[in-house]
């Protein structure tokens, strides 16, 4: 399984960063897939210097609507057409910042889809329910809901206490939750969900990539902070197993 790392810059870098960093991406040799998610003003220019790479290109985001009066959002479409191939959905920043449900991530799913978009769907659960033991039911909850019928795309497990704390699950911990996230796939699409790629993220760096990325289940993952610094992101990437 040749697994994925997917960086997600949040809202940071700015226009003066993007050669550079494109020029080491193309410059490195590492088994495994590379995606890159700036934000939106940036995707034209890092398309342009990652064309015939192999290197993907995504976006933070997307509207559900095709077009109209959205103020600030961005469709899925225009994403597209500035060259992105992935978008990333329902982080858990998006459902807690800016209130985002089930039911709207479904919808820019199906958007994302229709634009010919792969989206990554994050779920996760915070700190207090996992410590009232609920946090396999959250994430089947968020799985159900925000995925729609016929979901051609990537999963990310995200343990919101994790993201940016610099704290990371234990093996057992991240290995169970894939497990159940696996399982709630493969009854929600059959066999159409043994095909469906499960990112880790939560602090992941190249400290801890290797033993992450070696886990059961675990596609790849989705950084936040480490992939700002293309030689960390790299080193993250480097750490992926062979396929």
């Amino acid at each position: 399984m040749r697994r994925l790392i997917a960086g997600n810059w949040k809202m940071n870098g700015g226009m003066a960063e993007i050669a550079g960093y494109a020029a080491a991406l193309r410059e490195a040799t590492v088994s495994a897939d590379l995606l890159v998610c700036p934000p939106f003003p940036m995707l034209e220019r890092f398309a342009a210097l990652l064309a015939g790479s192999g290197i993907a290109l995504g976006a933070q985001d997307c509207h559900a609507a095709p077009a109209g009066a959205h103020t600030g959002d961005v469709s899925a479409g225009l994403i597209a057409e500035c060259g992105a191939t992935f978008v990333i959905l329902g982080h858990s920043e998006r459902r807690a910042d800016h209130g985002e449900t089930n039911a709207e991530v479904c919808a820019k799913v199906q958007a994302a889809l229709g634009a010919g978009l792969t989206p990554i769907v994050c779920v996760g659960e915070t700190e207090a329910e996992r410590d009232a033991g609920e946090a396999a039911d959250v994430v089947k909850t968020q799985l159900r809901h925000s995925l729609p019928d016929g979901f051609a795309g990537l999963v990310a497990y995200e343990p919101v206490w994790a993201i940016g704390t610099g704290r990371t699950p234990t093996a057992p911990d991240i290995t169970a939750m894939h497990a159940t996230i696996r399982e709630t796939l493969l009854a929600r699409f059959g066999a159409a969900g043994e095909k469906i790629s499960i990112l880790y993220g939560g602090s992941v760096k190249p400290g801890n990539a290797a033993s992450v990325l070696a886990l059961p289940e675990v596609g790849g993952a989705l950084v936040g902070g480490a992939s700002l610094n293309a030689v960390d992101f790299l080193a993250i990437a480097a750490a992926a197993p062979p396929d």
